[in-house]
């Protein structure tokens, strides 16, 4: 990549941290020496981007930083647009008004060949008002895992047989035509995966959770899937 790529990557990597970032972590990322990073990151501070940090110690934006809008390129614009449609049509209202705001924001600032590219896309992702009550399970899910409020759910499995549990809603996975809902199972002790299609009535608790080392996302993915993480 030329000079100038290189140097809006820089500053997106360190816009995305919030602690600071080494400068051999930095070329790492952008597969260039230590020494090319340091050249930059004066280049950028003599540009007047505030920066923030060291040699050895790392480096970042000062806080409160106002940068220009990000400009993308016709690949990006198209993902990031196929990607907000497919929140407007797989998730819940609330966050498929959010992804509709954030597409038009986004095409704001695109240059008329790109937005020409993206009224030509081929993708199609209808909302099905038959979904309304699968997406408002959806929010209820999503709202309770972000504040940590345990959930009473009636659950029927693959036999057909019903239960009812007390949970810990830790993630909404996604499996391209359904969700399921990661969750801590108090009756269990154990983590527990719920098809969010098969989750009939749902009551949010007053009772908080806690993660932690030997209980979250991470742990889960670690220990059950061998993994680190999932996008």
């Amino acid at each position: 990549m030329s000079k100038a790529e290189r140097l809006f990557e820089l500053v997106t990597l360190l816009r995305g941290k919030r602690t600071a970032v080494t400068a051999l972590e930095l070329a790492q990322t952008l597969h260039v020496s230590e020494r090319t990073i340091y050249r930059d990151i004066a280049a950028l501070a003599e540009s007047g981007v505030p920066l923030e940090g060291e040699a050895g110690v790392g480096y970042r934006l000062a806080p409160h930083t106002h940068l220009p809008p990000l400009m993308f390129d016709p690949e990006e614009a198209i993902a990031i647009a196929v990607g907000l449609r497919l929140v407007r049509a797989a998730t819940d209202p609330e966050l498929g008004a959010a992804a509709e705001r954030a597409e038009r924001r986004i095409r704001a600032v695109l240059t008329d060949a790109i937005k020409q590219r993206l009224d030509r896309l081929p993708y199609r992702i209808a909302v099905l008002e038959r979904n309304a009550d699968l997406r408002d399970r959806h929010a209820r899910v999503r709202r309770a895992a972000d504040d940590r409020a345990k959930l009473a759910i009636a659950y029927v499995d693959e036999e057909g047989r019903p239960s009812e549990r007390v949970v810990w809603p830790l993630a909404l996975m996604g499996w391209g035509d359904r969700w399921t809902v990661l969750a801590w199972c108090e009756s269990r002790k154990a983590y527990r995966n719920f098809r969010l299609d098969r989750i009939g009535k749902m009551e949010r608790l007053d009772e908080r959770f806690e993660t932690s080392e030997t209980l979250s996302i991470g742990h889960y993915f670690r220990t059950e899937l061998g993994i680190d993480d999932i996008a």
